[in-house]
């Protein structure tokens, strides 16, 4: 008689179904790769340089670095915190996450060395003892070769940041921070990297934070309230900045952090929208907030020059205020005048929340500023969600007086206040009351067509949907999204 045969599918192992198996097979791809593609950078650097030369980017300050033999071994700790990282993901889908910022970090540091190799031009002198041993492994193996972006700076900042986001206890967070610490300066004082390393190395390792967010959805998803002929003029501006920076050399080399923060920007609004600012509760996150800092810094300024004279916010009516976003203590000063429940309707997504008072409510919905959006079915769109959070925030809270603002408080938060004008006073209020009845209180609106032709389709929506009826149930989406102060 014939054996019959199995045609049941093998079972994975236990141990390879949760994060841990997950992390394994990610180390088995990871380390050889690493080595291949670092090697293979290496080598084609050391065979550039015998034909043409490689040229060094060092600032004569750096003659001053001292040579500190003993920092090798926090140096070459990043290898064995590499693999643990992955003991520290909670889930296959962290485990994941960490994988792809690993990966990214590798693949953006070779690129960068194939394409403008760089030497370390420091002869460093004959060393003993266990420093010495050490030296010579790392020899064995890395070239004068791979400088900027510095790959043990970008992948320093995934594991710490992967370390620092599991330690609860604030003792370990304080010696992860301090080791992490010492690993950065090891290889300025192990004589391994030159300075400009550590910035670029620095801005690779952030930006792969920012493509593999803890939170929401990577950049890469393309979102649907984009404005591309704004993302344009951003990136000439980067461009030139760029070149600025060049062309001045030496110092004038950090121009290329504004520059790569209003790429970004411009990527933005070209491709990922509000979501590429990465704002969540009010505060955005770590890597957001570094490589966004110039054009947040210029985003701030802008908006308190243009509203230097119009600081207050205007009141519209039945409870809701219209200005620009508020300090922590004008927003205090205001809530003390009210002498009742308070909430801010955050609409930015460029700038950070200000601490509110406890007793306040906190909603947002970041949007892009200077970007239209349809207020059509797409749960994205800003004036229709916004409007359903706003109907939420006055279920929860009916008393309450709420300021809408936006970064000058005359665009983004204008169309949201005439969307919800629309909404609540019913089918025969039209946009240009709506609009009038704004205006009337604060002159320096400014809703162009493109918001217009948003607020007319939302208009029609008002009279088919119950949007802000007292009587709607409470949407659980919306309100889960109201948070206190603090």
């Amino acid at each position: 008689m014939d054996t019959p045969i199995s045609t049941a599918t093998p079972k994975t192992p236990r141990w390879l179904r949760g994060a841990f198996g997950r992390g394994v097979l990610w180390l088995l791809f990871l380390g050889p790769f690493f080595f291949l593609s670092y090697g293979f950078a290496n080598q084609h650097a050391a065979r550039m340089d015998t034909a043409i030369g490689v040229g060094n980017l060092v600032f004569a300050w750096e003659r001053g670095i001292p040579l500190w033999p003993w920092t090798i071994l926090p140096y070459w700790s990043i290898d064995l915190l590499y693999g643990f990282a992955f003991l520290c993901c909670r889930d296959k889908a962290a485990t994941n996450r960490l994988g792809k910022r690993l990966l990214s970090a590798q693949l953006i540091c070779v690129a960068c060395f194939l394409l403008w190799p760089l030497r370390f031009t420091f002869a460093r002198p004959p060393l003993e003892d266990l420093s010495g041993a050490l030296f010579n492994a790392l020899a064995s193996f890395d070239l004068p070769y791979n400088q900027a972006p510095s790959l043990h700076i970008a992948l320093l900042v995934i594991v710490w940041r992967q370390f620092a986001t599991f330690a609860t206890v604030r003792f370990a967070r304080g010696l992860i921070h301090a080791w992490a610490l010492l690993i950065g300066l090891s290889v300025l004082t192990t004589w391994q990297h030159h300075f400009i390393d550590v910035p670029t190395g620095l801005a690779a390792g952030l930006f792969c934070l920012w493509l593999w967010p803890e939170q929401g959805k990577t950049p890469l998803e393309k979102a649907v309230t984009r404005r591309p002929p704004l993302a344009l003029r951003y990136l000439v501006a980067a461009l030139l900045l760029l070149a600025a920076a060049i062309a001045l050399g030496g110092i004038g080399l950090f121009l290329c952090w504004p520059a790569l923060s209003l790429a970004l920007v411009a990527f933005n609004y070209a491709w990922a929208g509000a979501a590429g600012f990465q704002k969540q509760d009010g505060r955005h996150t770590l890597a957001a907030k570094w490589l966004f800092a110039p054009y947040m810094l210029g985003a701030w300024i802008n908006s308190r020059l243009w509203t230097r004279r119009d600081s207050a916010p205007s009141l519209i009516g039945g409870g809701i205020w219209l200005g620009r976003l508020p300090t922590a203590r004008e927003f205090a000063a205001w809530a003390r005048q009210r002498n009742g429940a308070v909430a801010l309707f955050d609409l930015t997504a460029e700038l950070p929340a200000p601490k509110l008072p406890a007793e306040a409510a906190y909603m947002s919905l970041p949007c892009l500023d200077l970007a239209p959006v349809p207020a059509s079915i797409p749960s994205d769109a800003c004036l229709l969600d916004a409007v359903k959070r706003l109907a939420a925030l006055r279920r929860a809270r009916p008393d309450c007086e709420i300021w809408i603002a936006c970064a000058l408080g005359v665009s983004r938060s204008a169309s949201v206040v005439a969307a919800w004008l629309c909404a609540t006073t019913g089918p025969s209020a039209s946009v240009q009351e709506a609009v009038e009845q704004i205006r009337r209180a604060r002159p320096s609106i400014v809703i162009g067509q493109g918001s217009l032709a948003s607020l007319e389709k939302f208009a029609l929506l008002t009279m088919t949907e119950a949007l802000c009826k007292p009587n709607a149930p409470p949407s659980k989406d919306y309100g889960e999204n109201i948070s206190e102060g603090g």
